[in-house]
């Protein structure tokens, strides 16, 4: 079950914290399957940014690059999404090891099934291109966020937070490294929402994390005896 809780709010006067954007990449190997993983972390990594309203577009942009690299490529090829912000836009990269295959600007009819990727593309983003590299490529596109720089933040310094909870077996649970990547995801999220939280209502987050950390050593070690 996924809950969402929203804590507290500040005024825009009130919060002076920045939101630290630091880029993020994720290699996996281009699979139909996969695509349903690399939209939920799109998701995470927006809402931790502070940027949740890009989501659905972010989310679609990760569609169409990878099945762009399914279609042209094929199944199995090593593959990296990269996140970044380029300015105050956010940058969605996906590198493949195919330097031939170029994803092409096509005018595609009302009858066809395919085609429609790159179409998509230049139409909801600002803009994006190719970069070639010696035995590889990178597509990439780039949002507006609107930002006014890099680390700035939109509506205040209200703070949400996700927490997923699921009962299961020790020897169950997301296995695969996309799954893995998911939940450490929404740890990672919940805990710097925390941490903005504490901030902005000026608190010391460095001295909660070094007690965090005390605390969860001391657990550690009475759990191993």
């Amino acid at each position: 079950m996924v809950t969402f809780v929203e804590v507290g709010a500040v005024g825009m006067d009130e919060c002076q914290c920045e939101v630290p954007r630091k880029a993020w990449d994720l290699p996996f190997l281009a699979e139909a399957e996969e695509v349903a993983g690399l939209r939920r972390l799109m998701a995470l990594r927006l809402k931790l940014w502070g940027l949740p309203e890009l989501t659905d577009v972010a989310q679609l942009c990760v569609t169409e690059l990878v099945s762009n690299v399914l279609t042209h490529v094929g199944p199995g090829a090593p593959t990296t999404l990269a996140v970044s912000m380029a300015g105050t836009r956010l940058r969605i990269e996906v590198r493949d090891p195919d330097a031939r295959a170029l994803p092409t600007l096509l005018a595609a009819a009302d009858g066809d099934e395919s085609g429609r990727g790159m179409a998509i593309i230049d139409a909801i983003t600002d803009r994006w291109g190719v970069i070639l590299q010696t035995g590889s490529k990178v597509t990439w596109c780039e949002l507006p966020t609107g930002l006014a720089a890099p680390t700035g933040h939109t509506g205040g310094c209200r703070v949400t937070m996700a927490l997923h909870r699921r009962a299961t077996h020790p020897t169950t649970g997301p296995t695969s490294p996309l799954g893995l990547a998911v939940a450490e995801e929404a740890t990672i999220g919940l805990i710097v929402d925390l941490l903005h939280w504490l901030r902005a209502h000026g608190r010391d987050p460095d001295e909660v994390l070094d007690r965090a950390q005390t605390y969860f050593e001391v657990k550690w070690e009475e759990s191993e005896q």
